[in-house]
């Protein structure tokens, strides 16, 4: 089996099946719903989220993801929703919106996967507005030494399985660095292979000093 035959017919739909489990989806209902306004979701996928947005809260959603193989899906999805999208099949570093231009950035099990985190996060954070909010939730980094061993023996065989996953990736130490600050950071094992199931979510504003170079 090619790298190309499995990226185009076998990883949508295990990506789709991994990422859309119940105790998945009950992390995005804690998330999702929280978006208002004009959105950017950052690594829309197969559209998972669609079905957790409020509707009464959002006018517009940006979906920026450079795989265009999962886009038939989120379109499937997009459809049924009702919602206005807008897909965009570009990566994150160099986001095609002007400055302060949403009120809401939305991330869902999307850093562990961008090549460049850090250029991303800095690009979210140039298009929300002043008063605009970065909605997050991350598999990462856990945060036992044991756990963290295990993380490192797996990458090689998990990242190509998984279109790139990386699983110890610090998502808190990502944010910060990228400007953001952290109120409501919370952070726990789900159930399931801890090597996989250590999460971080919650709300930041998009007003902190800016980084340095």
């Amino acid at each position: 089996m090619s790298a190309n035959w499995y990226e185009r017919h076998v990883l949508p739909r295990a990506l789709d099946y991994a990422c859309g489990t119940s105790v998945l989806g009950r992390m995005r209902a804690l998330v999702v719903p929280r978006a208002q306004g004009r959105v950017l979701e950052v690594g829309i996928g197969t559209g998972l989220n669609m079905r957790h947005y409020d509707k009464s809260r959002v006018t517009h959603i940006t979906g920026l993801d450079p795989a265009l193989q999962l886009h038939p899906l989120a379109r499937e999805r997009i459809a049924k929703s009702g919602l206005t999208v807008e897909l965009v099949g570009l990566s994150a570093e160099k986001i095609p919106l002007p400055d302060a231009s949403v009120d809401t950035v939305l991330i869902t099990y999307t850093l562990c996967t961008i090549a460049d985190p850090h250029a991303a996060l800095l690009e979210m954070r140039r298009v929300l507005a002043p008063t605009g909010k970065l909605l997050y939730c991350e598999h990462g980094r856990a945060p036992d030494a044991s756990v963290q061993r295990w993380q490192a023996r797996l990458q090689p065989v998990w990242g190509p399985l998984a279109g790139g996953c990386q699983l110890g990736r610090d998502i808190p130490a990502l944010l910060t660095a990228a400007g953001f600050t952290l109120p409501d950071l919370q952070t726990r094992y789900l159930p399931g292979p801890r090597p996989f199931t250590f999460h971080y979510w919650g709300e930041t504003l998009a007003s902190a000093p800016e980084p340095l170079a």
